[in-house]
């Protein structure tokens, strides 16, 4: 029996830093896990410049409120979930992805935890297990499923190279070059017939 396993932004959302980079006009925020392979570092810096620049959870929170799903996102996951069962696996936090598991029909999600002092700000981010999406892999083979799943960025590409087939989805240049062994789809409907293929079947 299969499950299968997706990253969230750039898989069925739009990436929220960038958002949060073009609502508030910080270049610095729009870097992602696309481009820098260490999410600790990338989180502590991110983190440093919400301080100094005062911005609070609220104003991330009212940002992700006006964003949408990426185009077909919820018609292929609608699909997805009617053939196999299906978990999200993103390292993004609770504070954050409410709103879009919502509009995903609130598949299970697997995330993180924000800490937050009284005026609102973010000062800190609580993992909930060292390397997540690998060890929600190797959980799941360890209960006897096989697992395929699907990411796009740097920090995806532990859990696709556990899973039993792993698959990049509309990913940035620098990660297709360092894992060429990863197939590579960049629409819905090539991720549903791959997928589909993995499961032994197509529509």
């Amino acid at each position: 029996m299969y499950i299968v396993c997706f990253d969230l932004e750039g898989v069925f959302t739009p990436e929220v830093w960038i958002a949060v980079s073009k609502a508030t006009g910080i270049d610095e925020l729009k870097l992602t896990t696309r481009d820098i392979s260490d999410y600790d570092i990338l989180m502590k810096n991110r983190i440093a410049i919400l301080k100094k620049n005062n911005i609070t959870l609220k104003e991330i929170q009212e940002i992700i409120s006006k964003m949408d799903l990426l185009p077909g996102a919820k018609e292929f996951l609608d699909y997805i979930r009617s053939v196999a069962q299906v978990v999200i696996v993103t390292d993004s936090f609770i504070d954050f992805v409410i709103p879009f598991m919502k509009k995903l029909g609130f598949p299970m999600c697997f995330c993180h935890n924000l800490e937050i002092n009284k005026e609102g700000i973010i000062t800190d981010y609580k993992i909930r297990i060292s390397e997540m999406k690998k060890k929600t892999v190797l959980a799941l083979k360890k209960l006897n499923y096989e697992v395929i799943a699907a990411g796009d960025s740097y920090n995806d590409v532990s859990m696709l190279l556990e899973a039993k087939h792993g698959i990049l989805f509309r990913p940035p240049k620098n990660v297709v070059e360092q894992f060429p062994e990863l197939p590579v789809v960049n629409e819905y409907d090539e991720l549903k017939d791959l997928i589909s293929k993995y499961l032994g079947f197509s529509d």
